[in-house]
């Protein structure tokens, strides 16, 4: 039941919602019967999938942008465009930075990233973030 909260959490604190998945991660990771590596996977694989569905969104909402109600101007998307193609892919690995991380994956999916570049860049940054943090925490408890 562990890693099912850890994925959900981490899944939804991906999108667009404001959880933090941190605090649910290192929760279940004092607790003895939990095992570090799978949580640590759960939460990667969950927010590497809550930043998938924000990839959709952006595929799906592009097709909008040229309506009054669309919530981004094209000179801002144009701007952002800019910005995505100057330094490309590698921006994925920035997709678990608070705010900013929802924004890439959002704006990847209305330039069409590919899929098959997306998936692995965002893992690889979500999965060290996750990483980075379980360290700290065991550094910081054993010295």
């Amino acid at each position: 039941m562990n890693y099912l909260i850890v994925f959900a959490v981490s899944f939804l604190s991906a999108t667009v919602l404001p959880l933090g998945s941190e605090g649910v991660l290192l929760y279940y990771v004092s607790e003895a019967n939990s095992a570090i590596v799978w949580l640590w996977f759960w939460a990667s694989i969950g927010n590497t999938l809550g930043a998938l569905t924000n990839w959709y969104l952006g595929r799906y909402l592009a097709q909008y942008e040229h309506s009054k109600w669309f919530p981004v101007s094209i000179k801002s998307r144009q701007k952002a465009e800019h910005f995505f193609n100057r330094y490309g892919i590698w921006t994925l690995l920035f997709t678990w930075l608070p705010i900013i991380g929802d924004a890439i994956s959002l704006v990847a999916g209305v330039f069409h990233t590919p899929i098959r570049y997306f998936l692995p860049f965002v893992f690889i940054g979500k999965a060290a973030r996750y990483a980075l943090l379980l360290w700290g925490q065991s550094w910081l408890l054993n010295g």
